[in-house]
């Protein structure tokens, strides 16, 4: 599986009980940044990657694998900066931040994978194209958006208007790839995360 974007690695490893990383000494649930509405045992003792897109990147972002996205849920909220300094003193900010999460199946092996772009300042929308709706936060929409998305790897899935975050999730099995490491700078399309070894993929 490959790096939607490119960015900078930030905290990345194992879902442990439920939380990950944000900076050192910040851990916070993925059952809150995802949202009352998902449920995220499948990604329980799964594996995690932050990947944060700098102003000046191409902040776009693509489909990692062939896959089917199932469901987009939208939460408003903030816009703080998510550069590593706000990352160090904010508790739980990526659970404060308006974002997507995006729930996926993989096309050949049926494995549920999901992304979430985080909004942040200057940011404030991201669009998504396979439902062809701007978000941003005087988006008045439906906050569950059923949908059953077909796409390709490398296939261009929605925009930033700004440099911003996006954290994959991967459910038990997956491992990250060599190298990919906090503060490790990526592209688009590297290999990110290994399928499990009993995968055909």
């Amino acid at each position: 599986m490959s790096s939607p974007s490119d960015a900078i690695v930030g905290a990345c490893g194992r879902v442990v009980d439920g939380l990950v990383i944000q900076a050192k000494g910040f851990p916070y649930s993925i059952a809150e940044l995802f949202g009352p509405s998902q449920d995220t045992s499948a990604f329980n003792d799964g594996t995690y990657v932050t990947l944060r897109l700098t102003a000046g990147m191409y902040h776009r972002f693509h489909a990692p694998h062939d896959m089917t996205v199932e469901h987009v849920t939208y939460i408003s909220g903030d816009t703080w900066n998510v550069n590593p300094i706000a990352l160090k003193r904010v508790e739980r900010l990526f659970c404060r931040n308006e974002r997507a999460v995006l729930r996926a199946r993989l096309t050949a092996t049926g494995h549920p994978i999901a992304l979430v772009p985080v909004a942040a300042i200057l940011v404030a929308s991201m669009r998504l194209h396979f439902l062809n709706v701007l978000l941003h936060l005087r988006y008045r929409g439906a906050n569950e958006m059923p949908c059953a998305a077909a796409c390709v790897k490398g296939q261009e899935l929605g925009w930033f208007e700004h440099g911003s975050t996006i954290i994959v999730f991967a459910p038990k099995g997956f491992e990250l790839c060599s190298g990919i490491e906090n503060g490790q700078q990526i592209r688009m399309g590297q290999a990110l995360m290994q399928l499990p070894k009993t995968s055909t993929a």
